[in-house]
């Protein structure tokens, strides 16, 4: 994200930017502009770093597209842009394509070293005339016209998924990205066959100028369980051997690594590939050498290294650096740069280390890194500089016949740079203007917000206390009240597609008095919507069971807690206290850090003692004699007012919820900050993680214990009781999957909340129009388009966790689709046309399973099946006997 504004929105401005016409080259100054302001910040971001390069735009001249051969003048390289269907539609190679000989290419000439994260490909439609595409192809770079690299995927594999007809345009992310100036996208098919290809990259200018880095080869970590975490540079494209020479890899690919270096940021990748890492034994000089080769003379002024710093497991942060500089092919200067770092033994996290360089004129950099205990890792390193600047008289006399390329020695011409500096003023003064603007309307917002939710309340608070008939009038009358444009400043999505006249703009918060019938849960979703219904009694501990109610955003640690409250049923939040006993701090002992938001930390600690704070239905999954783990959530000492009263909330929730399956409150720290509530762990962790390390029972020998598929089922009838007691009380969790569901013992089940707050599932969120952070991939459509979230929006997610479960959670849902390609599905789901995806049986999933899930994602909710459903087939698909799990 930059700024708040999200990539979607970003895509789609310079998508807009790219179709004006004629070749103007004003519409590149904004993403210019953007990119200098990303590579102030920070390294490059490839989450945003993703603008079309010219292709379809035409910013690329017919002249840097060339081809190995073509059909005719009229299917010539310059025809093969995305989207466009000049001359006979497309570039097409001379002869049809073998698979035995991949000789034909389309190649691309970017002028400078670009950070390329996206390609899309298309095939020749010419208007309906033409008939081919490359059903697959590969993608060959370089960054210096001579050596050229054979792009494969962070699992080794080279051939790309191509189109399926001519007209349909297919983007791939590029896992790793790459740095190049050169690319050839190569035609592969499995019979010799005519194609036709158009292209376009996306990325962004590579601002560091690093062309490769020579490093010894990373090593391995034994963990005291016997197990090795690997820290090579498993994606580096250039020599590998004692050392890795003239390429580059994950210390330049834009993903910074964890606290702690045994996950990873990379979906489904082994334990430590986020880290290149050395052991203090290996060096016998006491540090490591790194050297670094630019793509010309450049005024550095700063390095950042993203080092790990896990000192518990003898990992820290370098404790000094010393940097050589060479300009030419020369000896290296002796003048030196020294920097000693000041270390913070009390902080475990991971971080940048900035080393600054002070306008250093170099073309190489060559860095020793020093020890500061046994091991050193590094993720990332990025360079901050500028191009030298010389006098013409230092350059060349160049010939009239020779044509004129860019010379990084010539003296740039002071008029351009003028006009440049000028435009980039007026810019910054109109986005200046725009920021003020959009702050002003966001803080009057606030205030109207603010004002309308205090009504809202008050009018809530009066009908309670009135019979079922008032309750409805006034209810009634508050919705009648909001203009539409009222309702359109609340809209929390962008419209990305057309939709049908029966789709409603979603408010941010809905706050809604429903009218029920006595009927099952999906018909008392339709009964919700008819006026003049009465309300269903209410059950014998005084909570009424509805199946959509009022919504209440509850803070919490991670700035949004999970579970969704129907505040109207819930006597706590009206001024019930419930018995939760204050736990003496003392007794914490901090293991490591589960994640962080917005307004707090979560951590793993140690409790001693804890168990006489238990209730005596509790039995705790730990070993006896030892101390117990547990999760605790913790709001910083600065929160404001609404973050303590709303944690202060979820801590008198979360003791309403006592099921075998769900995480329990165990005590809380509230008499003094920073308030704490304690709450159960499991010893085996997530079930993502946990699954992640397994393998299915028949499966490859391996050194955990495989799982059965009795063993799976046992789980989600696990995940289905415990939702059918949130779903009793009328709790809607919202962020249902496997990353919030715990392991115990014997495969136990308990459901939590803490996925949200983790760094290593921040891949699984999607930010909508900088402020909501939602699991999109396990989300129903009208929760993604509606902003309905209910007891039948958690069938939904159930399903997605169930097929998460019956894969090993091996892959992410919907993992060869984009984001903004999963929320364009959830149109389809509304339109009902036929052309939703839906996610494929898992192998090991039987058929009467894999119709469960379809079940659950049936477009009309009155339609899913109820968790007292889901659990009563699940029970008796596995042989469970009745009873608690």
């Amino acid at each position: 994200m930059l700024s708040g504004v999200p990539v979607l929105d970003t895509v789609l401005m310079l998508q807009k930017c790219r179709k004006m016409k004629g070749k103007s080259q004003i519409p590149l100054i904004l993403p210019l502009f953007l990119l200098i302001l990303i590579s102030v910040e920070s390294q490059v971001n490839p989450a945003v770093c993703r603008y079309p390069l010219g292709m379809s735009g035409g910013q690329i001249p017919d002249e840097d597209i060339t081809a190995s051969s073509q059909w005719s003048e009229s299917t010539a390289a310059k025809y093969g842009r995305l989207d466009s269907e000049g001359g006979d539609g497309a570039w097409c190679p001379e002869m049809p394509v073998d698979p035995e000989e991949l000789t034909e290419f389309l190649q691309i000439d970017l002028r400078v070293l670009h950070f390329i994260t996206l390609v899309g490909t298309q095939g020749r439609h010419a208007g309906g005339h033409g008939n081919e595409f490359a059903q697959m192809f590969k993608i060959n770079y370089s960054r210096d016209g001579t050596r050229w690299i054979s792009w494969r995927n962070r699992h080794g594999r080279q051939v790309l998924d191509g189109n399926v007809n001519p007209y349909d345009i297919v983007l791939k992310d590029l896992e790793p990205p790459i740095v190049a100036r050169f690319l050839r996208f190569i035609p592969v098919t499995d019979h010799s066959m005519n194609v036709c290809l158009r292209v376009e990259l996306y990325g962004c200018v590579w601002l560091d100028g690093l062309v490769s880095y020579n490093a010894p080869s990373g090593q391995q970590f034994l963990l005291p369980e016997g197990y090795a975490i690997y820290l090579n540079d498993t994606i580096y494209d250039g020599a590998i051997g004692y050392s890795m020479t003239e390429g580059l890899g994950q210390l330049t690919d834009g993903v910074a690594g964890l606290d702690d270096f045994t996950l990873t940021h990379e979906y489904h990748m082994w334990p430590g590939y986020d880290y290149v890492g050395w052991s203090n034994e290996s060096f016998s000089n006491g540090y490591v050498e790194i050297m670094f080769e630019f793509d010309r003379i450049r005024n550095f002024t700063t390095m950042k290294v993203h080092c790990n710093n896990m000192f518990s497991k003898g990992v820290k942060i370098f404790k000094e650096v010393q940097c050589f500089f060479r300009s030419d092919a020369n000896e290296w200067e002796a003048n030196s740069i020294s920097s000693v770092l000041v270390l913070d033994d009390a902080n475990p996290s991971a971080r940048y280390v900035t080393v600054q360089l002070h306008n250093h004129m170099a073309r190489a950099i060559k860095c020793q890194y020093y020890f500061a205990d046994s091991w050193m890792m590094f993720s990332e390193i990025t360079f901050q500089s500028d191009a030298a600047m010389y006098n013409n008289s230092m350059s060349p006399p160049q010939s009239a016949s020779v044509p004129t390329t860019y010379d990084p020695t010539l003296k740039v011409d002071d008029s351009n740079t003028r006009i440049l500096i000028g435009c980039l003023v007026a810019i910054i003064f109109i986005l200046v203007a725009i920021i003020v603007i959009i702050l002003w309307r966001q803080f009057w917002q606030k205030m109207l917000e603010k004002a309308s939710r205090r009504m809202l309340d008050e009018e809530l608070t009066v009908s309670l206390s009135l019979p079922s008939d008032s309750s409805m009038y006034n209810t009634n009358r508050r919705h009648d009240s909001v203009s539409a444009s009222e309702q359109e400043s609340n809209s929390t999505y962008e419209r990305i597609f057309p939709l049908g006249p029966d789709y409603q703009e979603p408010t941010r918060l809905i706050r809604k008095l429903p009218e029920f019938t006595a009927q099952t849960v999906g018909e008392e979703e339709t009964a919700g919507s008819s006026a003049g219904k009465s309300a269903l009694p209410a059950s014998a501990d005084g909570v009424p069971h509805y199946a959509e109610a009022d919504i209440v955003n509850l803070q919490g640690v991670t700035g949004g807690n999970t579970y969704s409250v129907p505040a109207i049923t819930m006597d706590l939040l009206s001024g019930k206290e419930v018995a939760v006993e204050e736990f003496p701090r003392k007794h914490l002992t901090f293991k490591e850090k589960l994640g962080e938001g917005q307004f707090g930390e979560v951590h793993l600690c140690e409790a001693e003692g804890v168990e006489e704070f238990l209730d005596k239905d509790l039995i705790l999954d730990t070993s006896p004699g030892q101390p117990t783990l547990v999760a605790v959530k913790m709001l910083r000492a600065d929160a404001n007012k609404n973050a303590r009263n709303d944690f202060l909330k979820e801590i008198k929730i979360m003791s309403r919820l006592k099921d075998p399956n769900i995480i329990r409150l165990l005590a809380v720290c509230i008499a003094e900050d920073p308030l704490c509530m304690i709450t159960e762990y499991m010893e085996n962790g997530d079930l993502n993680q946990f699954l992640s390390r397994h393998q299915p029972e028949g499966g490859l020998p391996a050194a955990t214990p495989p799982i059965s598929y009795t063993d799976l089922r046992h789980m989600a009838a696990q995940i289905a009781s415990g939702m059918k007691y949130l779903s009793s009380l009328n709790f809607v969790h919202r962020d249902l999957a496997t990353r919030n569901c715990l392991v115990g013992r014997n495969y136990t089940i308990k459901i939590a909340d803490f996925g949200m707050s983790r760094n290593l599932y921040s891949g699984d969120y999607y930010r909508i129009q900088g402020r909501a952070v939602l699991p999109i991939r396990w989300m129903s459509w009208e929760s993604i388009l509606l902003g309905k979230f209910t007891t039948a929006s958690d069938v939904w997610a159930f399903a997605v966790t169930l097929w998460e479960t019956l894969t090993f959670c091996r892959e992410q849902p919907y993992s060869e689709m984009s984001d903004e390609q999963v929320i364009e599905n959830t149109g389809e789901f509304f339109r009902d046309q036929g052309k939703q995806v839906y996610l494929p049986k898992p192998k090991i999933c039987p058929e009467r399973v894999y119709k469960l899930m379809l079940s659950c994602w049936r477009r009309e909710t009155k339609d899913r099946p109820s968790f007292q459903e889901i659990y009563l087939s699940l029970r008796s698909e596995s042989g469970l006997h009745e009873g608690p799990l």
